[in-house]
């Protein structure tokens, strides 16, 4: 029998063992992995770029209905425009040239109307064509929606609120005019000077449309680079914009042609990947190339990270390191005067919470920018991290550096363009300045830092050079600190005074916790003392469970009475707080009932979530909620339709001036009559003389509070006043 020989079977080249296999296998694994990250990223470029048009079309929007109020008021807040509105007949040419065919020519608002005191139509226009009055029959149903809203913010007062871009209230909202969606906007015609009296409801009204499917699309491509805009009643695909009118409805869509980049890119990119991988023989050379390009890449990212040990990411300026090694090399110099500069931005947070950390980004990057541009070559100015910049300035003299604040404080006042939003910003400066060998760089750093808490506790948006006594106030208010942890652990200095409340026939209703602080060595210290020490440290937590507890107490004694408590806003908004003071009330047996919680506008100021929440279980639980300081912000009446209060009190600042100053009056009867209208009762504070008291009580104020009355009284000396208590309790 013969036997085949065997088959000798060579092993797999060298080549192919610990190149090519390796690396075909490396380029499969690796082919995979990019067209998984390709299609990942590609997809989240798309849906960013459509997020950002989207963006881009509501920000066109809000900036049209901005820009048609304003456009009114060029000719509706006018003396001209006023007498005008009172000839008989009416000069049509002149109301062609100023309020009608003049707003279609020059602003492109399709059609206006006035309206009369009675919100007749007294003249039209469209299209740029004078019409008959009549025609306004086709727009009456939006606008007459708005004119009665207009009318009733014309009788408070027709300036429009402080911070508003307009000068004059208006009523704006986007409806359906003959089936095609449009902005309205209302503004009444009024005195700019004031010199012509108007009696509240005589104003005409100024009516004025633009829609949204003509002009505005054209803007809305040409300006903001929205492709093939255009309206329809149902969205059509992705990028589609719901029209909502002020109460929520969607009266159209605005659809446009999405850009999509990372859907092109990927079209491209497949058949090159696809074909790249294919050509196995070209990729170990590109291998190859890419290991080179890798060690060059190293190079780059090595000299990168040196860089970055020194200098700010975001800016590119120097960071702490780099500032501190040059300030150390400064004060090294003999016969050399240092100065630092440490810059803080006022209310930065406000920007990152409500415009995003992209915007706060973009706002770090021009604020750098601009302060490089302000100092010298030899200068060093750093980003120490956050909103928080020092400059380093050698050779300098005082006049020097109250020069260079100034500038700085002028730059700040042009407004930064971020993200398609105009920022106005304000800055603190603390300036310290000391000669080589008179202070190292932490001293030196220290002075400044205290000068910039001087710059922000002035009110902030200034500058403010160290002197020696801040640093004793510095020192002072942190034996002030020590001192009150010391009180509130052993509970000794610490009291409650009362002072009353009284209602219109002199009889006591309420009153309120005032707390004193009774020094071993300092004497008496007043709250605007050691309250905002307290803030500052954190002690206003356990001070204000403190001041709770001994209120709690005494409404169990009179218990026909109420006792109202101040509550800091960071108290306020402490962890915790709502149980907090429910378990104070459980423990003591007080009833919320005869609590009265007073707030200030600083705890509405951030309008969030959790504020509505914690007020609307205070109410649920019985308390009451007084808004304290009423008059004095920016924007209380807004703070009245948002939040759920019970109670107003008007600012000691009003009533002080009753009699002296007329606006006081006023403002006094338009806050009684906007608390009774509302169902809120309201307060006066401050009442020192009968006059006082008489004007209030005339102007229909049921409460009130002040020195005529009464000073506020330890606990003691109010059972002479209330006469003996109900009960005596203690905390449990």
């Amino acid at each position: 029998m013969q036997f085949a020989p065997s088959v000798h079977r060579e092993p797999l080249p060298a080549l192919l063992r610990a190149v090519v296999l390796p690396t075909a296998l490396t380029l499969l694994l690796l082919g995979t992995l990019v067209g998984l990250i390709l299609h990942f990223s590609t997809s989240q470029s798309d849906a960013y770029a459509l997020e950002r048009q989207d963006r881009l079309v509501r920000i066109a929007v809000a900036q049209s209905m901005s820009d048609i109020a304003v456009d009114q008021e060029a000719s509706t807040n006018w003396d001209d425009a006023v007498l005008r509105m009172r000839e008989t007949p009416f000069d049509e040419t002149w109301l062609d040239n100023n309020l009608g065919i003049w707003f279609y020519t020059y602003y492109r608002h399709d059609e206006t109307y006035l309206l009369d005191a009675s919100d007749r139509p007294v003249y039209a226009m469209q299209q740029g064509v004078r019409v008959r009055p009549q025609s306004f029959a086709k727009v009456a149903d939006p606008v007459l929606r708005l004119a009665p809203q207009l009318r009733k913010t014309l009788r408070v007062s027709h300036v429009a609120p402080e911070g508003s871009r307009g000068k004059t209230v208006g009523a704006i909202d986007l409806a359906l005019v003959g089936g095609r969606p449009a902005i309205v906007s209302l503004k009444p015609i009024v005195s700019e000077t004031g010199d012509i009296a108007q009696t509240p409801g005589s104003e005409y009204l100024h009516v004025s449309i633009r829609y949204l499917d003509g002009s505005f699309l054209r803007t809305l491509s040409d300006l903001y680079g929205i492709d093939d805009p255009h309206v329809t009643l149902t969205p059509k695909g992705s990028a589609a914009l719901p029209i909502r009118a002020n109460d929520g409805t969607v009266i159209a869509y605005l659809n446009w042609k999405a850009f999509a980049p990372g859907e092109e890119v990927e079209d491209k990119m497949v058949p090159v990947l696809f074909l790249s991988f294919l050509a196995i023989g070209v990729l170990v050379g590109l291998l190859l190339l890419r290991l080179w390009r890798s060690r060059a890449e190293l190079e780059a990212s090595r000299a990168q990270a040196q860089h970055l040990a020194f200098h700010d990411s975001l800016t590119g300026l120097p960071n702490r390191a780099l500032f501190e090694d040059r300030l150390d090399h400064a004060l090294a110099r003999r016969n050399a005067n240092v100065a630092v500069l440490l810059l803080d931005l006022d209310r930065f947070k406000n920007v990152n919470d409500t415009l995003g950390h992209q915007a706060g980004d973009a706002l770090i990057r021009e604020l750098g920018v601009r302060l490089a541009s302000l100092i010298r070559e030899a200068d060093t100015i750093s980003r120490l991290g956050g909103d928080e910049f020092a400059i380093l300035v050698e050779q300098c003299k005082p006049a020097d550096l109250h020069r260079l604040a100034r500038r700085i404080l002028n730059e700040m006042q042009r407004p930064f363009s971020i993200i398609g939003n105009e920022l106005h910003i304000g800055i603190s400066i603390g300036i310290a300045m000391g000669a080589s060998g008179e202070f190292d760089r932490l001293e030196l750093v220290r002075k400044a830092d205290i000068a910039l808490y001087n710059a922000k506790d002035a009110g902030r948006g200034t500058y403010c050079l160290f002197k020696p006594h801040m640093d004793d106030s510095v020192k002072l208010r942190g034996q002030i600190e020590d001192d009150l942890r010391s009180a509130l652990s052993s509970g000794r200095g610490l009291c409650l005074h009362y002072q009353p409340q009284v209602g219109t026939d002199g009889a006591v209703i309420g009153l309120e916790a005032l707390v004193r602080w009774e020094h071993p060595t300092r004497g008496l210290i007043s709250p605007e003392q050691f309250v905002p020490v307290a803030e500052d440290s954190g002690l206003i937590v356990p001070l204000g469970e403190w001041i709770l507890r001994q209120a709690c107490i005494v409404s169990r004694r009179w218990p026909d009475l109420f006792v109202a408590v101040n509550l800091s806003p960071l108290q306020f908004r402490s962890n915790g707080f709502f149980e907090t003071l429910t378990g104070i009330v459980r423990n003591t047996g007080a009833n919320p009932k005869n609590l009265q919680l007073e707030i200030t506008e600083r705890v509405l100021l951030d309008d969030d979530d959790s504020v509505r929440t914690t007020l609307s279980k205070l109410r649920a639980a019985g308390f009451t909620i007084a808004l304290d300081d009423f008059g004095t912000g920016y924007s209380s009446l807004s703070y009245l339709r948002k939040f759920e209060v019970d109670k107003i009190k008007i600012d000691r600042s009003f009533i002080q001036h009753l009699g002296q100053a007329s606006d006081s009056n006023s403002i006094i009867s338009a806050v009684l009559a906007l608390g009774h209208a509302m169902g809120l009762s309201v307060a006066a504070e401050g009442v020192e003389t009968a006059e006082q008291q008489t004007f209030l009580k005339v102007a229909g104020c049921k409460e009130m509070q002040g020195y005529y009355f009464s000073q506020a009284l330890p606990p003691d000396e109010l059972v002479a006043l209330l006469g003996p208590p109900a009960q005596s309790s203690s905390a449990a």
